[in-house]
């Protein structure tokens, strides 16, 4: 497993490119909300459901989807699904 660290600083580069509000992207912690604090639109926080499902081979479900308001529920859900995948999902079902 990895540590916090190194998954918030992934989280950082897969949120960058959505981030509205630069000042507060630079001071990113575990409880940066990402609609409040970084601007980031809720279409675009799909985006970052979608990309952090692709970063770590996870599928994150509606309910996990509707946690993941901030920092450290998304690293919690990552650590869970994570956890949870035994066996990886299929790399080719991708659209």
């Amino acid at each position: 497993m990895k540590d916090k660290t190194q998954m918030i600083a992934e989280m950082k580069t897969i949120i960058k490119p959505y981030v509205q509000d630069q000042e507060a992207f630079e001071s990113l912690n575990e409880n940066t909300h990402f609609i409040d604090d970084l601007k980031v639109n809720s279409a675009n926080l799909v985006d970052i459901i979608l990309d952090i499902e692709d970063k770590y081979d996870i599928e994150i479900d509606n309910d996990s989807m509707e946690k993941m308001l901030n920092v450290k529920a998304a690293l919690e859900v990552v650590e869970e699904k994570i956890g949870d995948s035994g066996i990886p999902r299929n790399p080719e079902s991708k659209g």
